[in-house]
């Protein structure tokens, strides 16, 4: 599964706003050089962040972005799903395949990997990630 565009960045964003805590606010476009992203993108992506309450904006000549929650209340899956929307919890099949025989089972087996998937990504918070960086 490749993760999209808009995640990726929004990791890295979190990421490098959640490891620079002292130098107050960030502003976007410093992260967009680090990193190689387009501004206007990187933009948008941050206040999605900012919506979900992951992240705080000023504006002004002062402004940028800082941690709107600790590190340690942030989860992959929080980051994900501010960006990419409510994650993927089911997949329907069935239905599409107007009740194919194999449906059922593929259903049952993509179903779990979702599952599996936002289980590890809830259980892998910012703190955990920015700290192991830090070692």
């Amino acid at each position: 599964m490749k993760m999209s565009n808009s995640a990726q960045y929004g990791l890295m964003a979190v990421g490098y706003i959640a490891t620079h805590p002292m130098d107050g606010n960030i502003r976007a476009d410093i992260i967009a050089a680090k990193y190689n992203m387009p501004l206007e993108f990187l933009l948008k992506i941050l206040q999605y962040l900012v919506r979900a309450g992951i992240l705080n904006s000023k504006r002004g000549p002062r402004g940028g972005f800082t941690m709107g929650k600790p590190a340690e209340e942030v989860t992959l899956l929080d980051i994900f799903e501010a960006v990419d929307g409510p994650s993927m919890n089911q997949v329907d099949l069935i239905e599409q395949t107007r009740k194919a025989p194999y449906a059922s089972r593929m259903e049952k087996v993509c179903d779990g990997a979702i599952a599996k998937r936002n289980e590890v990504l809830r259980s892998a918070t910012l703190a955990a990630l920015v700290e192991a960086k830090k070692k």
